[in-house]
């Protein structure tokens, strides 16, 4: 059963810094593209990043670029997503999902998602 989970939100002042995490199980893990999505409330989920084996970062918005970077552990089966000078507007649940494959920016042809991690960017 393929299965992704996150973890690594919280609460956390503007400029400061996270590393989400999402553990994955249950499929070949390197035939796989890992993407973080994000929903704001009141918001469309968005692409933020996505990481594949024949692809590195793939920056899906523009808003994090130089403060977001994502990496993965493939002895681990785990993708990271370090969030740095996190600002207010960061605010959102953060998903993580998968697909065989290249990166896509549509959350829907992404196979598995998990509940998500609540990241609150707030003083």
């Amino acid at each position: 059963q393929v299965q992704v989970v996150e973890s690594g939100g919280g609460l956390v002042q503007p400029g400061g810094s996270l590393r989400l995490s999402c553990a994955a199980s249950g499929f070949t893990w390197a035939h796989y593209a890992i993407g973080w999505f994000r929903q704001a409330p009141g918001k469309e989920r968005e692409g933020v990043l996505c990481i594949s084996t024949s692809e590195g970062g793939i920056y899906y918005a523009a808003s994090v670029k130089g403060r977001f970077t994502i990496s993965r552990d493939n002895a681990k089966n785990m993708v990271f997503l370090q969030m740095d000078s996190l600002k207010p507007e960061d605010t959102a649940v953060y998903y993580c999902a998968d697909k065989v494959g290249t990166c896509y920016s549509d959350y829907e042809i992404y196979d598995a998602g998990g509940r998500g991690t609540q990241v609150t960017v707030s003083s």
